[in-house]
Parts: structure tokens; sequence; C-alpha cells
């Protein structure tokens, strides 16, 4: 499963909140971005170049997410190279022939595979709340939750997060997106209503 929220900031502004920072490659694929939004979405327009070659041979054949996950490799890495990189962070999920897949690719090409990822803030907030929480045999429900902590706790401490989210999943059936929907939100915390500086209530220092 992936999940993202749904927000593209331009500069300090958060500018655009209904953006899709998770596609579908072909059947079995979902890539998950953060980043430059419109670097991601010329890897899109690649990754439809490269399944629109799967439909035109018309031979039964479709990529494997673990083959998608080693073209967008050499993508970044030979973009990187050229000193002109794709400023994306991507996560590649998928699900072909009993077998799921997870990996990550960087701007520069470094890539690996692991049980969760996390990109950009999600790597310090909520790589944490995945080692503890994780199993491997989670139900669906589980796993959504998870992520739903996740963001929710992203939501709450980084000021480039939206609680409006996306969540996808990629099985032997084939891959889905939710709709995008909104975490529900609690503020009353002590941490969050305790004043650490700043102007008191009654207007003084």
């Amino acid at each position: 499963m992936l999940a993202a929220d749904t927000l593209a900031s331009y500069g300090t502004l958060a500018m655009f909140k209904d953006v899709e920072r998770i596609a579908k490659v072909g059947d079995h694929t979902l890539i998950g971005a953060g980043g430059e939004f419109s670097d991601f979405q010329k890897i899109q327009r690649l990754m439809d170049d490269l399944t629109g070659i799967d439909r035109n041979n018309d031979d039964g054949f479709s990529h494997a997410p673990h083959e998608i996950f080693h073209y967008l490799r050499a993508i970044m890495y030979q973009r990187r190279n050229k000193m002109n990189p794709l400023w994306n962070d991507l996560i590649v999920a998928g699900h072909k022939d009993g077998k799921s897949f997870l990996g990550n690719v960087d701007l520069i090409g470094t890539a690996f595979e692991d049980d969760f990822l996390a990109t950009g803030f999600g790597s310090y907030l909520a790589i944490p709340i995945l080692r503890k929480k994780w199993r491997p045999d989670m139900e669906e429900g589980e796993a959504r939750a998870l992520l739903e902590e996740c963001l929710r706790v992203l939501f709450y401490r980084d000021c480039r997060a939206l609680n409006k989210i996306r969540i996808a999943k990629a099985t032997a059936e084939g891959t889905a997106i939710s709709p995008a929907y909104t975490l529900a939100t609690n503020w009353e915390s002590a941490s969050f209503e305790t004043i650490k500086g700043g102007l008191d209530g009654d207007g003084g220092w």
C-alpha cells in the first residue's frame, strides 16, 4: 500500500490542494512521488510510453514492478550524470506473479528495497512509527490505519503537509487508488495549546 497527501506547494505557498502524487503504471505497479511535481509529470509520460509499447506489441507481456523499478533507477542515474536530475524521490510498489515489491529511487539514482519506505519528512517522522507497528502479516484495514496515523502525524508536525490524502494498494487482482479524503484531526493536545513564547492571553509578553 502507498499513501500521500494531495498538496503541491509553490515555494512557501500551499497552492494546489488536489494533486495526484500516486500513479498507476500498467496493471501491476504503483509509483508515489515526493519532490518537484512537474518532474513527476515527466516521469509519468515516460511510464506511459513504456506501457504503450507493451500494449502495441499485444503479446501478453507487461513489465513487472521490479523491472519498472530498475528502469526508473537507470533514468534517474542518467539524468544525474547529465547534471539535469529529475528532482523526485520515488517509491515503486506492485504485485505480480504472486510476488510483492516495494522499492525506493531518489534523484541521483540511489535505489534499494525494503519492507516499508517513506520520503521527505516521512523519513524522519513516519519511519519510526512504521518500525514500531509494522508486521508482515497485517490485514488491509490495519495497514490503512497505520498509513493514516503516519500522515496525521506529518500533518501535525510538517508545515508543508495536508490532511487530504489518497491511499493506493497493489494486489494479485491489480492496483487501485482511492479518491481523496480528509483525515480527522484533533488539536486539543496540550503540546498544541500551551503558549511557548510571544504574546500571552492578555496581549503581553
